[in-house]
């Protein structure tokens, strides 16, 4: 019985551990501090990145999930979480170069990656910067095109005046001070990829979208598709905007697991 209690011991104690970073860096990229940790056992680096008003610390619940195929890096995306706050109007295209520059600055000649939302805005741009540099994305409810003028009901959402019902962007923020930051930078959120660009896109690509996800169009979605020559699509049934999250965290991870190590598709 006592080694019964002492085995419980242990694999709660390397659960706790295994939600531990390898490493938890800032590092200064051209002006910009940038903020990543670093989890996972296996040998391919997989970077999971956020949503805008959020931070690295929304892909805590999936670090199990991929730390035996991947090498984990999770990363605060520009304006978020520890890394610089915005200076100047929101921009994906620098928040794409600075992601660039990191991957550069760790020496990194492929990886593969995850982006939710902004974080999958930030995907898109990278494959224009520097193809050669991704080896397979998944892209979730993003379609490489948003405009936050075309959705004033979540201007009106997003706002500082409504933060007590933005609950987790204190909880992945670092003050008050930055969570007004975003939020004021929201409604300058503006991206375009068009269609020449999008066939220019040869990356393995996993679109992922929520037949209920009312921030990333449908027609948007099947423009990006229909144009990119490597792209799949999965159309999550019953939920919206965060897919990939609750009830439909264990297939994604699966799924996605899947594409990444580039099983058929």
């Amino acid at each position: 019985m006592k080694w019964f209690f002492i085995l419980i011991i242990l694999a709660m104690t390397m659960k706790a551990f295994s939600q531990n970073p390898k490493r938890s860096v800032t590092v200064e990229l051209n002006g910009l501090q940038t903020y990543y940790e670093v989890y996972g056992n296996g040998n391919k680096p997989l970077f999971l990145l956020h949503g805008f008003t959020q931070s690295s610390k929304s892909w805590i619940p999936f670090i199990s999930g991929y730390s035996k195929e991947f090498e984990i890096f999770l990363v605060d995306l520009m304006g978020h979480g520890k890394s610089s706050p915005f200076t100047g109007a929101v921009s994906i295209k620098s928040a794409a170069q600075n992601l660039k520059d990191l991957i550069e600055y760790l020496e990194l000649d492929n990886i593969n990656a995850i982006g939710h939302s902004y974080g999958g805005e930030i995907l898109f741009q990278l494959a224009l910067i520097k193809p050669e540099i991704i080896g397979s994305m998944v892209i979730n409810g993003s379609c490489g095109s948003w405009n936050a003028q075309d959705f004033p009901e979540f201007i009106e959402y997003l706002s500082y005046a409504n933060i007590d019902n933005l609950t987790w962007m204190r909880e992945q923020q670092v003050n008050e001070e930055r969570i007004r930051n975003i939020l004021e930078q929201f409604p300058n959120y503006s991206i375009e990829v068009n269609e020449s660009e999008l066939k220019s896109i040869k990356t393995r690509t996993l679109i992922v979208v929520g037949d209920n996800d009312d921030a990333t169009p449908l027609e948007c979605v099947v423009k990006a598709k229909s144009n990119m020559p490597n792209a799949y699509l999965w159309i999550v049934p019953n939920t919206g905007h965060g897919s990939h999250q609750d009830k439909n965290k264990d297939l994604f991870i699966k799924i996605s697991t899947d594409f990444l190590m580039g099983n058929d598709w």
